[in-house]
């Protein structure tokens, strides 16, 4: 009798999960139930599932509807009915088909109008729904000839007064009005509710007709669904066997490539995986992805095949991973066995300028009507929540802001509110919009409507319309196709070497990336700025803990630094262990034979299957499932407890007393979280060498490409502090030099005009368009006259000097601007049939302050560009000790003068701290400890220089300062407002520092790790 029911997927208009429509059809008996979201399919997979779980039979479908209107309800009699509905919708949402009023001619779907759009002929498979409030009206002689054809409409929305109320504010939100601004065509009826199928049918009792028909409509619908079913495309060739043939063949000729023809180990390693994807039926995921790797090397761009793909040799010897698993001994069990189901998991990173042109291309080879993107549900967040809410109450703006920005006991208490909060907490996780996954791609066998309708996003690439659990859950896995600016910054700077120096360098060339001197004294010091992923405060406090110089403790302190591993106190203990390697005992000998490389702890996701199968006596298939158990999703750490139980009983098997399992299984469990596999720590740390093979042997092109690639973990601004470290002479923009990125000639580096605020791109590309068609412009006059820019782009480029070859000063030539812009006006330009000279004047003469030109630069790109922030001080004082100085100040007191780069938030027992990154006078870089004590009194101002006042603590080879106490200190005052106090200090606030804020539990102490350091006694209890 439920032929319409709404989950919370019909966007912020259902109230019920899929979880909770069931249930409450579970508690009232009902025995079939039909989901129809509003114009999509999201939830039916999670509907088929908790219905089979529940008892009911599920039937699938969707509500029309266009403008908010209900057009109709689509019901599909068998599986190839919701195909037929998903094409309707796709081509409605993908290339703007209209609705009709009525539906077409669906082969498998049954159709219910409502009353209000009930059409003049109804086909064989087209029905009326009629709710219960509406049979009076079967009075009238049109509607009551059509009684055989009308089926009971009772459909589902809410389930409570309180999820009414509920409907309400999301409909407001939806239609972005006020509640008390809503209409009757915005929201639901009250009677959308679950009735008992008693109640329904009383409800109809003197139309006994009209439940039959609802009954014979709900018996000739069905919704089968084959979860086990391989949903992804099946062959790269004709058929299975042509795939095993392509791909062996591929394999051996790569295999010959990377390790010359008498390699008798890796012949072997290749032909034992190729015997595992042929019986798992993955040699087609492996020849797409080939393929797609192929095409991107014919079109010369640079690709790194990461995660767990690195541990096949196959991949390696397809050119997917550039990670050989011999050298490194990589477990294939970690990226595909026997017991494994669902295909392997390949992750890719292009740079992210290339990334759209292999979108492209899988969307061309394979087709559009079988690829697209993975979608994902974006819920509510807390601060959108009470904003939202707010909203619609109709809270003005200052009271929205709190709501959003401040604790929930800050909020003021007063009946408005008391509703935020309220309906606020039933919205979390609710889903608010689709949206497209970042990376997951899907391939399907079949057209990809048959299992979802599409979406199309502003980003130009179709979604489906559920996620990746979903999409997972039915068998039709991602594939993962990333982007990333550290693969552009590598890119871009092979390219500018080519063109800087003529020097062709072949940056995958692994003998020039993992083992270079000079890079590894580079990385033993932490002089990493502008390295992927090596560049962040830690990964440079880190490098020089572990004095890291060589590539293998390089691929340790990729995975040691991961949260999982950190939060366990692995990555503590490591750092131990690594200095003081003659200070610890391997607390039993597998941990000694298995895990030596990494001193007898568990770094990488592979360690735990070495210790699940050679301590615990696991085959090394159950070992991967213990080591998917503690993937850190919440389900895995579920599934992990249900392990725990097999892992102690084969322990006992093996002889290893309770004490002793304990011990081994504690350390297994501490490490469920975020780690990294050890094939996709080597894929990090080798691009991070290339990254630092570049800076190192070629800074400027290196750095200059690190800005054009909008940088890291930095702003700009700490780049371009970098890059004149490394040697580069920084010019501000010029119209006759500068491009719309920032350029390289000799040891100069202009910056880019995309640097200026305020400035519009097209009027960036058609200076330098211009410019390269006609030639340099002469003078300020011979710019105006070929740019149609008006007068704030032309005071704009004045102030940041972009026409300071004209040696004229900046208030002489917007004097000269304003007069020339009176005569050029834009709109009047067309108009100038002949090009007439400016009549010649004279202007006095206008001096300018010293630093002026720096207030400029701080107000139109945020940071000063011809003098440091020192030079801004109003003191002279430079500190008593420099960075260069500190090794020498271990437990002492020192005072130092700095400029703050960045700090982050780091929780701890006893409140909030920060660890803030520095430069001194002299440009050097260095850290800083900000405990919740000190903080309380002297906390962080924003951007700028301080004084600080701290003692000097070296960790391992790393100093850091712990704060005691620090002030900000004052800069002049703007020269260019000497007259006007109110400014004379508007545009300082413009310099900031970045901040990252963090929410995780603190790492623990050295004496709250546990780890033992000695050996157990294996005495049997």
């Amino acid at each position: 009798m439920y032929l319409n029911c709404h989950s919370f997927h019909s966007l912020r208009y259902g109230t019920l999960s899929v979880e909770e429509l069931v249930q409450k059809a579970k508690a009232l008996e009902i025995k079939t139930l039909v989901l129809t979201d509003i114009n999509t399919v999201t939830a039916i997979y999670d509907f088929k599932k908790q219905c089979d779980e529940a008892g009911i039979k599920p039937v699938a479908g969707m509500e029309i509807r266009k403008e908010n209107r209900l057009l109709y309800i689509a019901i599909a009699r068998e599986f190839s009915g919701i195909g037929e509905v998903n094409r309707l919708i796709t081509a409605y949402n993908c290339e703007g088909t209209e609705l009709s009023e009525t539906a077409p001619s669906f082969e498998n779907v049954s159709v219910i109008y409502p009353l209000q759009n009930m059409p003049k002929e109804l086909k064989e498979n087209e029905y009326i729904g009629i709710r219960e409030e509406e049979l009076n009206f079967l009075v009238r002689p049109e509607l009551k000839k059509h009684v055989d054809r009308m089926v009971i409409l009772q459909p589902v929305t809410f389930s409570s007064q309180k999820e009414y109320n509920l409907h309400m504010i999301l409909r407001a939100i939806d239609r972005s009005t006020l509640l008390s601004m809503l209409t009757e065509h915005d929201i639901c009826r009250k009677s959308e509710y679950f009735k008992s199928e008693r109640e329904v049918m009383e409800g109809f009792q003197y139309y006994p007709e009209i439940i039959e028909n609802t009954q014979k409509l709900l018996d000739t619908c069905r919704f089968e669904f084959d979860f086990e079913k391989i949903r992804n495309k099946q062959h790269y060739t004709k058929s299975k066997a042509s795939d095993l043939k392509m791909l062996t063949k591929l394999a051996y000729l790569g295999l010959k490539k990377r390790y010359g023809a008498d390699h008798s180990e890796a012949r072997q390693r290749v032909e034992r995986e190729l015997h595992v994807i042929n019986e798992r039926n993955f040699c087609s995921y492996f020849l797409i992805t080939w393929d797609i790797v192929r095409y991107s090397n014919l079109m010369g761009l640079m690709h790194v095949g990461r995660g767990s793909g690195a541990n096949s040799i196959v991949s390696y010897c397809l050119g997917i991973t550039d990670i050989c698993p011999l050298e490194l001994d990589l477990y294939f069990e970690r990226f595909l066995n026997l017991n494994r189901n669902s295909p392997p998991d390949f992750d890719i990173d292009w740079s992210w300028q290339n990334r759209d042109t292999i979108l492209e291309y899988i969307f061309k080879r394979y087709g559009r009507e079988y690829v697209a993107f993975c979608g994902t549900n974006v819920q509510f967040k807390y601060k959108s929540i009470f904003r939202e809410v707010g909203k619609v109450f109709g809270l003005p703006k200052e009271e929205l802001d709190s709501l959003a920005n401040d604790p929930v006991e800050k909020h003021d208490v007063n009946s408005i509110v008391k509703h935020v909060h309220r309906y606020g907490a039933l919205m979390e996780k609710f889903p608010n919009q689709r949206s497209m996954h970042a990376c997951g791609i899907l391939i399907s066998e079949e057209p990809i409507t048959n299992f979802t309708a599409l979406e199309m996003p502003p980003k130009g690439f179709p979604i489906a319309q559920f996620d990746m659990d979903t999409a997972e859950d039915i068998k039709l896995e991602k594939l993962d196709i990333l982007s990333q600016r550290g693969l552009g910054t590598i890119n871009d700077t092979v390219a500018l070497i080519k063109k800087t120096r003529g020097i062709d360098i072949d940056i995958r060339d692994t003998s020039i990336s993992k083992d270079e001197r000079k890079c590894n004294e580079y990385l033993a010091i932490g002089k990493t700025i502008g390295c992927f992923y090596i560049e962040s405060p830690a990964m440079r406090g880190l490098l020089r803990r572990l004095k890291c110089d060589n590539y293998r403790i390089l691929v340790a302190a990729s995975s040691i630094i991961r949260p999982g591993v950190a939060q366990s106190g692995m990555m503590r203990e490591y750092i131990f262990r690594h200095n003081h390697p003659d200070q610890f005992e391997y607390f039993h000998p597998v941990f000694e034979k298995n895990l030596k490389e990494t001193y007898g702890i568990m770094v990488y996701q592979e360690d735990v299957i070495k210790i699940a199968q050679y301590f615990g006596g696991v085959s090394l298939a159950d070992a991967d499932t213990l080591r998917r158990a503690m993937s850190g999703k919440e389900r895995s750490i579920r599934k992990l407890h249900e392990v725990k139980a097999n892992f102690f009983e084969k322990c006992k098997g093996e002889g290893h007393s309770e004490a002793l399992t304990a011990e081994a299984f504690r350390q297994i469990e501490s490490f469920a979280g975020y780690s990294f596999c050890k094939a996709h720590s080597a894929s990090y740390a080798v691009e991070s060498y290339q990254s630092l093979y570049l800076k190192v042997y070629y800074p400027l092109e290196f750095m200059v490409s690190v800005i054009n690639n909008q940088g890291g973990f930095y702003r700009t601004e700490v780049y371009i502090h970098e890059t004149k470290m490394s040697g580069g002479n920084i010019q501000l923009p010029c119209i006759n030099s500068s491009e719309v990125q920032t350029t390289l000639k000799g040891n100069d580096i202009y910056l880019g005009f995309g640097l200026l605020e305020g400035l519009e791109t097209k009027m960036v590309h058609k200076i330098a368009e211009e410019r390269e068609r006609d030639g340099d412009y002469a003078s300020l006059e011979d710019f105006i006259r070929r740019i149609p820019a008006g007068v704030e782009t032309v005071q704009t480029l004045i102030f940041i000097g972009a026409f300071r070859f004209t040696g004229k000063q900046k208030n002489e030539l917007l004097l000269e601007a304003r007069m020339l812009l009176a005569n050029f006006r834009p709109e009047n330009r067309g108009m100038l049939l002949i090009d007439e000279p400016v009549q010649p004047f004279r202007l006095p003469e206008l001096k300018r302050e010293r630093f002026e030109d720096a207030f400029d630069e701080i107000e139109i790109i945020g940071f000063p560009v011809s003098c440091t922030p020192f030079d801004l001080l109003q003191t002279k004082y430079r500190g008593s000790v420099l960075v260069k100085d500190l090794p020498l100040y271990h437990k002492r007191q020192v005072k130092m003068l700095a400029y703050l780069i960045s700090r982050k938030h780091v929780p701890t027992k006893k409140g909030a701290m920060y660890f803030g990154t520095w430069i001194d006078a002299n440009g050097e870089y260095f850290d800083t400890a900000h405990f919740p004590d000190s903080l309380k009194e002297y906390n962080f101002q924003g951007g700028g220089c301080y004084l600080l006042l701290g003692t000097v603590e070296i960790d391992y080879h790393f100093p850091t300062v712990t704060v005691h106490k620090m002030a900000k200190m004052q800069m002049i005052p703007d020269p260019r407002y000497s007259f006007d106090e109110d400014k004379n200090y508007q545009v300082h606030h413009k310099i900031r520092e970045d901040v990252s804020m963090t929410s995780r539990k603190p790492y623990p102490q050295a004496h709250e790790i546990g780890l033992p350091r000695h050996r157990i006694n294996n005495g049997l209890r």
